[in-house]
């Protein structure tokens, strides 16, 4: 059985280039391509694939809108962004929008189909701390237009704390050593948390923990 992909890219080459790759692989298929946002959104919605490469900066509908509007439609397809740049404020507001990470263009075959894989496992590509540095960055930079998200009295007590540890870059291991827990309790809140809050993966969960004010921005140095 083989993962399907969308390729969303306004580059006919960059789009070639990657089918290549993972076409090459007997667990993965390009099942669509598209050259602006609109047609993204419009392929993820016929073909609803496991994985979708999106670039940001693309014509007509750009990436980060045609996001919004994947997961806005409820999708399960996961969302990998492809970007020229390190870090910049456009991959945070994509994550923000519910992407599960970002890949640089010039990424290495291997690394790019592990990626995939990754996420249509339903893990995050990045590690929280990793999102931590990018909203620690950008997140007073992004004017407050994103959607309102789920309030935290979903939660119980127990879970807020474990979440507030979640978005302070915490393993699950230094979680259940902080709460004096054990590992699988702490897997199993974090699930819970994930469910009640209708997030994807601990890449939303912490930039959900920064939009509800329960963890702040550390200051510059």
């Amino acid at each position: 059985m083989t993962l399907p992909i969308v390729l969303a890219d306004d580059q006919a080459l960059v789009r070639g280039g990657f089918r290549m790759i993972l076409d090459a692989r007997p667990d993965l298929e390009v099942v669509g391509e598209a050259a602006n946002g609109r047609e993204a959104v419009e392929l993820v919605t016929r073909l609803q694939p496991d994985v979708v490469l999106m670039d940001v900066r693309m014509p007509e509908v750009d990436g980060l809108q045609a996001i919004r509007e994947i997961v806005a439609s409820g999708s399960g397809s996961r969302i990998i962004v492809l970007t020229t740049y390190d870090v910049d404020d456009s991959v945070f507001a994509a994550l923000r929008a519910g992407a599960s990470g970002f890949m640089l263009k010039d990424v290495r075959p291997a690394e790019l189909v592990e990626a995939i894989r990754v996420v249509a496992r339903g893990d995050a590509l990045l590690a929280p701390s990793v999102t931590r540095r990018l909203l620690d960055r950008f997140a007073d930079s992004l004017p407050g237009d994103e959607p309102v998200r789920p309030a935290l009295s979903e939660l119980t007590e127990r879970e807020v704390e474990v979440l507030r540890l979640v978005a302070l870059a915490r393993s699950n291991a230094e979680i259940a050593a902080e709460l004096v827990l054990s590992e699988a309790t702490v897997k199993t809140h974090v699930s819970a948390i994930l469910r009640k809050l209708g997030l994807r993966d601990r890449v939303q969960a912490v930039v959900l923990a920064y939009d509800s004010g329960l963890v702040r921005p550390r200051p510059s140095v």
